[in-house]
Parts: structure tokens; C-alpha cells; sequence
């Protein structure tokens, strides 16, 4: 027996979800699709209405971007929606979808849990002309088999292309059906496939939030003489505009007030300027004084060693023995969850050097934001 209105399906309820994230690009206007106005009300409103008018859906869950939350919320104090709960979107479509799944099992998205339906209705907030019928028949055959939605016969020619971009067939029309909403699915079968779908892509997120937050400053230490101290100031002009820096010219072989501070405040980029052939040692006290820090505890500090080359020889004043050294040292130092790249700046044109410190920033931001371990040791040239 199909649900009608007023004495669809029994307790447990049916729930509807309404993603109204778009932005509206499509449209080439501001004003994103779900909000445009027909006849003067909102296209969004008439979709809450679409499903509000049936009593047998016990919570409407629409889910817009977080810009647009005011905006549909005074749509529903403007209009008298009732069962209605707004919801922050994510930053896809599926997303959206999940975190309206989520009002009915986690706290963190809803001040108090809703009643867990047995069926959700997944439909476009941008569709209003929905008829009850095709609900309460999708809603009974996701009862039944855990999963539907609404079809319609092709009506579109549909190709399939070779290899070589060519024509290979068409489908045959009468075989094949084109999906749509609404759609239904018990909902511990569709909040348990979006929470599997979703692992992997939340692992990312989290890892791209982490790295966001760690590549918000630098500090670029340097000796004191001058020419290191140039390269050292030109390099702090060039990264100033992407990343908070601290500049410090000292030996880091003193112990060094202003450098203790930064290690106290949690920095976990540092830039070490140098013209000696090879600065291993002075590195190894930079590592040394982060790991008594405790910094690279919870996430790996980045450390790039820059080798100024002033030689007026045509092949790097650098060469194997140091470079083998310093990936000796990397490999060390990276148990430690530090981070160690070489760069290598040649000072031969001061016409050139602003160009090729400029290079030499790029990079440094790329090595910072990317933190991989797999490049470490690495000798870079700017």
C-alpha cells in the first residue's frame, strides 16, 4: 500500500533533503538559481512548499552555502515554512548532501539531534514541481530494496565515441532510462555509503587544512655578512606577500633571544642563508634547538638550506661531498620530523639576482606548502 498524504509511512518518519548550494554560474548572474524569484517569491520556497504540503515528511533539511544561511532563513520566516532546518553546505555537492544526512546522528550539526527517519528523500531544491504520487513511490520501493529514484524514458540521441573520437555507435533509446529526482534510500544504508565515500576525501581535506595552516610563516635566518644579509632582505621582500616572515641575522651558533621567541611561538618553516661550502653544522644546531622545542612533535618543521654561490667559476661552488653530506643529514634529521631541502642561489649577475631570488622564493613556497619527505635532501637551483 502506497502513502497518501496525511497516512504515508509509519513511525519511523520520512525526511527530506534539499541541497540549494549552487552559486549560480550556470545562469551567468549573481543570484544563485534557488534564490531567483518567480511570480515573486523565491524558486527555493516553492520547493519547501513542494514538500511541506505532505504531512507524512516529518523534517525538511535544506542545505545551502554558508554565505546564503540568512538569506533562506528569512525566506522561511517570510513565507511561514514549518519542519524546516537550515544547514550549512560543504564545499561539493556530495558534501552538501552529507552534512544534511548528519542532523540526525551527529550533535555538531544540529543544536539537538532530529528523529532518525527510516527513509530520506534526496531532491534538487531548484524542482518544485514534484507531485506526492512519484514520492510516496520512491519512498515505498526504497522501503523495499533500499534505494530508488524516479526515471523517464531517453529523449536525447546518446553516442558513444572510439578511440579516435569518431562516431562508434548510438545507444538504442527504448533500452535505456535517464535518472532524476527525487531519489529515496533507508537511511542507514545511505548515511553509511556517503561516511565509506567520504574517508578517503576527508583524510585529504584534513591533510591540505593542515598544511594550510603550517604555511603561514617563515622565518629567514641569516649571517652577518653583507652579502648574505642582501640576498636575505631581497628574499624577505619577495615572500613577505604570501607568508607572514621573520628575518634574523646571527650565528645560530649563539643562542640567540629574538630566534628562541620565533622557536617559542611555534614557527615551522625556517630559511638558513649561507655562503659557507657546506652549513651542515650549523644546521644540526638549528635542529637541535627544534627538537628540545618540542615543535616537530606533532608536524614536520621545514628547513631549507640555502647555499649562496658568490664563485665566479662557471660550474657550482658546491659540490658532491657536500651534497652527499647534506642527504646524509636530511635522512637523519627527517626521523625527527624535520624536513631538510638544499637551494642553491648563484650571486655571478647583480643585474639578474632580484629575478633569481624571486625564483628562489617560489620554490621555498612550494617546498613549504607541499612538505613532502620524499624530496628531501634534495639540491634545488634556483
Amino acid at each position: 500500500m502506497e502513502p497518501s498524504r496525511g497516512a504515508g509511512p509509519a513511525v519511523p518518519p520520512v525526511a527530506a533533503v534539499l541541497p540549494a548550494g549552487g552559486s549560480g554560474e550556470r545562469l551567468g548572474g549573481a543570484t544563485p538559481k534557488q534564490f531567483c524569484a518567480v511570480q515573486g517569491r523565491p524558486l527555493v520556497s516553492y520547493t519547501v512548499r513542494a514538500m511541506e504540503r505532505i504531512d507524512w515528511i516529518s523534517n525538511i533539511i535544506v542545505v545551502v552555502s554558508p554565505e546564503n544561511i540568512e538569506t533562506m532563513k528569512s525566506i522561511i520566516e517570510k513565507y511561514g515554512h514549518k519542519r524546516v532546518t537550515v544547514v550549512k553546505g560543504g564545499i561539493t555537492r556530495h558534501r552538501s548532501i552529507f552534512n544534511g544526512l548528519k542532523v540526525f546522528a551527529e550533535n555538531e550539526f544540529s543544536s539537538h539531534l532530529l528523529q532518525k527517519p527510516e527513509v530520506v528523500i534526496i531532491h534538487d531544491a531548484v524542482r518544485p514541481f514534484v507531485e506526492e504520487d512519484i514520492l510516496s513511490k520512491v519512498v515505498m520501493a526504497a522501503k523495499e530494496h533500499g534505494a530508488a529514484g524516479a526515471i523517464r524514458p531517453l529523449v536525447s540521441t546518446v553516442i558513444a565515441s572510439a578511440a579516435d573520437g569518431c562516431l562508434d555507435h548510438s545507444l538504442e533509446r527504448a533500452r535505456y532510462r535517464a535518472s532524476e529526482m527525487p531519489q529515496a534510500f533507508l537511511f542507514d544504508i545511505i548515511y553509511e555509503a556517503y561516511q565509506q565515500v567520504t574517508y578517503k576525501r576527508d583524510l585529504y581535506a584534513a591533510e591540505s587544512i593542515i598544511k594550510e595552516s603550517l604555511s603561514q610563516e617563515v622565518c629567514v635566518i641569516t649571517d652577518v655578512k653583507e652579502v648574505v644579509s642582501q640576498v636575505g632582505f631581497l628574499l624577505h621582500e619577495s615572500l613577505k606577500s604570501q607568508i607572514k616572515v621573520e628575518t634574523i641575522s646571527t650565528s645560530l651558533s649563539k643562542n640567540d633571544s629574538h630566534l628562541q621567541n620565533i622557536l617559542s611561538g611555534q614557527c615551522y618553516n625556517f630559511v638558513c642563508i649561507n655562503d659557507k661550502k657546506c652549513a651542515v653544522q650549523e644546521t644540526q644546531q638549528l635542529a637541535d634547538m627544534l627538537e628540545k622545542s618540542n615543535i616537530p612533535l606533532l608536524y614536520p618543521v621545514v628547513v631549507v638550506l640555502v647555499h649562496l654561490d658568490t664563485s665566479e667559476n662557471i660550474s657550482f661552488s658546491i659540490g658532491m661531498e657536500e651534497i652527499t653530506r647534506m642527504k646524509k643529514f636530511a635522512k637523519e634529521v627527517k626521523k625527527k620530523n624535520i624536513l631538510v631541502y638544499g637551494l642553491l642561489i648563484q650571486y655571478k649577475d647583480h643585474l639578474l639576482l632580484q629575478e633569481t631570488v624571486n625564483s628562489a622564493a617560489a620554490l621555498i613556497m612550494a617546498l613549504i606548502k607541499d612538505r613532502n619527505p620524499e624530496l628531501t635532501g634534495q639540491l634545488l637551483v634556483a
